[in-house]
Parts: C-alpha cells; structure tokens; sequence
C-alpha cells in the first residue's frame, strides 16, 4: 500500500493515520489529545487521513495516553415526585450535547446520596460528573466540593460556594407568572405547585418558584394562596374543591406540575368554572405540555435542552481548565396563549369582587 493509500484491510490504526500523513505517531496522538500545539497545516493533514481512513480511536488506549476516560456522570436520582417525562428531556439533551464533545455518558439513577456520587465520581470512570434534582441543603454537596472530578449542578442549592450551577431561574419564572395575571387585573391567585414530597425534601426549583410567586405577589397587592398538587385525579379533585370553597373569588391558577394540569380543568369543568372566562391558568412546565393542554396554556417553559446544553458545555470548559461561572441562570420567558384573560367574575354565583374591564 503506497503512504497516500487506504489501509487494504481492517481497522486503521494511529500508525496507518501517521504513515498516510507523513507524519510521527506521536504528532498524531498530539492532534487527538489537545496536549501540544501543532501547526495549521499539520493538523489539517492529519485529520484529513483521520477522515479518508475512517479511523476511530480506540477509547481506552486514548483514556490511557490521556488520563481521559471521556465519559461523564450524569446522576439522576428516580424519586417520588419527579417527572419522568421532563428530567427525561434534560437526559437526553445531556447525552445529545456530550456527544458533540465526544463524550459519552453513564447515567446514575439510584438513589444513593453521596455515597453513590462517591462510588461514580472517585475512581477513574468519569471525567466529569452532572448532578440533577437538586436540594436547597443538598447532602451531596458537600462531597462535590471536596471531589477532585469537575462537577456542575443542574439546579441551585442555598448555598454556592466553589459549586458550578446552570439552571433556569425559577424564583423569576414564578414572579413572572403573577405579573402576568396581576397585569391582567387578577386580585387573588393560588400557585399549585410539586407534589408534596418534592417540598419536603427541599428540591431547589419548587421552592424558588413559590418564593417567586410569593414575592411577585405581596408587590402587586395580590393575595396569593401555596399548595403542593398531587398527580392523582381524585386528590387534584379534592384539592381544587377545598381551594374554591375558601376562595371563591380565586380567578387566576399558577401550576408547576405539568403532570396534573389536565386533573385540574377536569376538576373546575366539574365546578362549571371555565378556562379562562372564569378562571386564567398559566404553568411553569415544557412547551409541548403547554401546547398540547386544552385550552393551550400560557407558561413559562422549563429549557430542558438549553439547559442541558448549557450544562454539559460549562462542564467541558472546566474539563479544559477554564474559566466558568459559579451560577448560570437562564432567564425566564413567558408566552401567551389562550388560558389567560382578564378576570370576569358573576358576584351572585361566587360572591367575589366586581368585575375587572
């Protein structure tokens, strides 16, 4: 075979690659691992017979010379109140993302605690470690911060210091969410929120936003009312009923749980409430949720894909030894869509206040 040929038979190896440029081996382990500069012209060459000989370098011969082993964590624990479907979304732009980076990713579901992070992040099997479902006193904090594997959190514990979060800011997003029904001319609101056991372990994201909500509230002069929501039907019934029956002037609905939100206007069709004339609805959840609600809703969606994307990319700059962030915060947009309205309230059925024009 002559020096500019394709290798006759087999996987090409680093050594077909370096005969088919005209260069040195280890100039081309160089080009693969980032570890010496290589001139223009060089890089170009090898990469063209990386490209002609279809080469593939062997992962653990790479991980070897590099101390690489190019695979991240991503540690998603499965618990009692998550949503599959959403955390689902981030896992795969996760996986979508760190492909691009030519990295793969273990995915850790257990739910271990600092242990399991331990056992993940403290060998040689990752480079890198992401961490989901994040707690405001989070007990694998402070593991993080003493683990020598790069790590950054996809949510915002109570306390950041030497961690690196990407997250949407869900405090805003539940400002947000009031400003909206209270620049509707809504006087009084409830947010029904993650099902309790999210709350009780101090997820990060479902307290932010009812501190958001609570927030937004007192400084528009809207009485706000907080609840957790289930996801089963008779007891999204059962809340929704006692809601009214305390708040019969209730005109406007903030949900942040998607998986719920049909149970809801099931349970106010039942209260021949209607959405929006009677009662405007607006959620924190994914876009396709939203489209897909009847009535569509108007939400601030949760970025699954830019998140991930943002995550997996500040994790790679801390891979490289670069400059990052401690707390990335995407900025939260609403979109109207046909669950939101002023408030028309009938006094003699609900005893509320005069209608809003």
């Amino acid at each position: 075979m002559s020096r500019r040929g394709r290798v006759a038979s087999g996987q090409p190896t680093i050594a077909d690659v370096a005969r088919h440029a005209g260069v040195a081996v280890s100039t081309v382990s160089y080009v693969l691992s980032g570890k010496r500069a290589i001139s223009e012209l060089t890089r170009n060459r090898v990469l063209a017979s990386i490209r002609v000989l279809g080469y593939h370098p062997n992962a653990g011969a790479r991980a070897l010379a590099s101390r690489r082993s190019n695979v991240i964590a991503l540690v998603l624990p499965l618990r009692p109140g998550i949503q599959v479907p959403v955390v689902m979304q981030f896992a795969t732009a996760v996986v979508t993302s760190a492909r691009r980076h030519d990295h793969d990713v273990l995915l850790v579901t257990s739910d271990e605690g600092p242990e399991g992070l331990r056992r993940v992040a403290a060998g040689a099997l990752v480079d890198g470690v992401l961490v989901m479902d994040v707690e405001l006193h989070d007990v694998r904090v402070p593991l993080l911060r003493e683990l020598g594997r790069p790590s950054v959190l996809i949510g915002v514990p109570a306390d950041t210091t030497g961690l690196t979060c990407v997250d949407l800011d869900f405090h805003r997003a539940g400002q947000v969410c009031v400003e909206h029904l209270a620049g509707l001319g809504h006087r009084r609101v409830a947010l029904l929120g993650a099902p309790a056991a999210v709350y009780d372990r101090g997820t990060g994201f479902a307290h932010r936003t009812r501190a958001g909500v609570v927030e937004a509230a007192g400084r528009h002069r809207v009485d706000a009312v907080t609840l957790p929501c289930e996801e089963n039907a008779a007891d999204v019934r059962r809340r929704v009923v006692e809601l009214f029956a305390r708040h019969p002037d209730l005109s406007g609905l903030v949900m942040q749980n998607e998986a719920a939100v049909g149970a809801v206007q099931a349970a106010l069709a039942g209260l021949g409430r209607r959405v929006p004339h009677d009662v405007s609805m607006v959620a924190v959840c994914p876009d396709q949720f939203a489209e897909h609600a009847g009535p569509r809703l108007t939400s601030v969606p949760v970025p699954a894909e830019e998140i991930g994307r943002q995550a997996v990319a500040v994790l790679m700059r801390k891979l490289a030894e670069e400059p990052v962030p401690e707390t990335t915060l995407l900025e939260p947009r609403l979109t109207v869509r046909d669950s939101t309205a002023s408030p028309v309230v009938d006094t003699a059925t609900y005893g509320g206040p005069t209608p809003v024009r």
